[in-house]
């Protein structure tokens, strides 16, 4: 008598495991950074903190779902030292969740520097909502 052939893990979660990361990055926010840094600040890490454990654990059943850290400056400074300092926060973000649990081969990174601020005053209460990193799911075709 045959047995069915049991099919292989999915490498994406379904709709509601989905829904679930969603949520968790959702509510990890937006870590900030202070002005010409990317060292991770205490209110930075508490951010990354808050759900990341959860989130490494449900990455780890799904090893072809990613992550992407966006890396962001205010406006003042060249456009290519903020893309630098852009990728320097998107990488200490993504070093802090490495170490959390999360496989470094399902979290990308990239910088858009000063562009596509939150904020477009010019002050230092503005500069600094820009100063961030940002965690986005990639977009998959399954």
């Amino acid at each position: 008598m045959e047995r069915a052939a049991t099919p292989p893990p999915s490498n994406y979660p379904n709709a509601a495991t989905r829904a679930r990361i969603d949520e968790l990055i959702g509510r990890i926010q937006d870590a900030y950074f202070d002005y010409d840094a990317h060292t991770l600040r205490s209110d930075a890490i508490a951010t990354l903190a808050s759900d990341s454990k959860e989130l490494a654990e449900i990455l780890r059943q799904y090893p072809g779902y990613k992550l992407k850290i966006e890396g962001y400056c205010d406006e003042r400074g060249s456009a290519e030292y903020n893309l630098a300092l852009g990728d320097a926060r998107a990488q200490a973000a993504k070093d802090y969740l490495v170490n959390a649990g999360v496989a470094a081969g399902q979290l990308d990174t990239i910088s858009f520097g000063k562009e596509n601020p939150v904020c477009g005053d010019h002050d230092e209460g503005c500069w600094q909502k820009n100063r961030r990193v940002h965690i986005v799911a990639e977009k998959t075709n399954s």
